[in-house]
């Protein structure tokens, strides 16, 4: 009994999503069709990172990093800003969940090496709302951006008159709140680094480029899971022992959940009756239960005013842990760092929020 208090209280977000996919299967009777719930690509991009970063940062990459980061910034503000704008810009192209999944373990090195693990909470929430807003901003950034832009059609400056305020003014809102992280010094407590070359980092770093590769569709994703398992398997096998295998049936068992509510006709018929012309505020709203991938795919049909249903289902992103999905893996990471749970969920609710809110003005102008 112990043990399984144990692992609901370290496996919260895996429990719930187990209940809720379980409770979602008696509405919508499981059939064949549960196998087009599940995104695929996801599962194997976040497999492969998660063995990448693992692997790089096990062999001491990313001390090494951290060490040369940690030369040019002084202040632990100035340390925020230069990271949260990693995962803003980074994420544009390389979408939000890579960024966060690349960068929240570097930021959480750093904080180990300078013994800030007390601020960990609030620069990673900072991180996860940069990647999130940061990946609205091109339509390669996210799923919900690639797959409104190609069904609407749209053309780039129909798009980037959309969505280019809101980045604006998200770029401005996360370096003034950076600002307030902390002015104090900061400088590595622990020994530097002795850095000896290991071919794994020529493995990792080519794994690393053929998963971006696939998040352009340049390379299917089904070959980087093989290069990527085969690699580990000759090189590294250990590695596999760091994977967070319960995020990814985490992501499973939301992709059933939140497939099934899209199948139910009430759902369905509410969602058609209020969509007209409230479509930001429905974009945000369904967003902080179906998530905002699904909500896009599920809203497109019922509307086409898709310059406010881009901003909605963006915006949308923030509020609740699945609000997007991508937000998941800061969480789940933060927590497997033995984190305080209950106080990041605080403030990442707070701080998502407060954007939201202010970024609502902005669709008053």
């Amino acid at each position: 009994m112990q043990n399984v208090k144990s692992f609901i209280k370290n496996e919260i977000v895996l429990v719930l999503s187990f209940i809720l996919a379980v409770i979602s299967c008696f509405l919508v009777v499981p059939n064949k069709g549960y196998i087009d719930y599940i995104d695929f690509k996801t599962l194997v991009l976040l497999f492969s990172l998660m063995a990448v970063t693992a692997g790089l940062n096990k062999i001491g990459v990313f001390k090494l990093l951290a060490e040369k980061l940690l030369k040019f910034v002084k202040s632990f503000s100035s340390l925020s800003i230069v990271l949260c704008l990693l995962c803003f810009f980074s994420s544009m192209l390389i979408t939000n969940d890579v960024a966060l999944i690349t960068f929240v373990p570097f930021t959480l090195l750093i904080l180990n090496l300078t013994e800030k693990k007390d601020k960990a909470i609030i620069l990673i929430t900072l991180e996860t709302v940069a990647a999130n807003l940061g990946s609205m901003a091109t339509p390669i950034g996210n799923p919900q951006n690639l797959y409104l832009f190609s069904k609407y059609e749209m053309s780039m400056p129909d798009f980037f008159s959309a969505i280019l305020p809101y980045a604006g003014l998200s770029l401005a809102l996360i370096v003034v709140s950076a600002l307030f992280t902390g002015k104090e010094k900061i400088e590595i407590a622990n020994e530097k680094t002795e850095f000896n070359f290991d071919i794994r980092i020529i493995i990792y770093s080519v794994l690393f480029v053929v998963a971006l590769l696939s998040v352009f569709r340049v390379v299917h994703f089904l070959v980087l899971l093989g290069v990527t398992l085969v690699s580990v398997l000759i090189f590294d096998r250990k590695v596999l022992r760091n994977i967070d295998y319960s995020l990814l049936l985490t992501f499973v068992f939301l992709f059933i959940f939140i497939g099934n509510l899209g199948n139910i006709p009430a759902v369905n018929s509410f969602l058609k009756n209020i969509v007209a012309d409230k479509e930001i505020a429905v974009g945000i709203i369904s967003s902080q239960v179906f998530s905002n991938v699904p909500a896009a795919i599920l809203l497109s049909n019922f509307t086409n005013n898709v310059k406010d249903l881009l901003v909605g289902v963006n915006l949308g992103g923030l509020g609740t842990l699945i609000a997007s999905m991508a937000s998941l893996i800061s969480f789940k990471l933060v927590a497997k760092e033995g984190i305080n749970v209950k106080k990041y969920i605080m403030v990442f609710t707070l701080v998502n929020i407060a954007f939201l809110g202010i970024n609502l003005l902005l669709t008053l102008v």
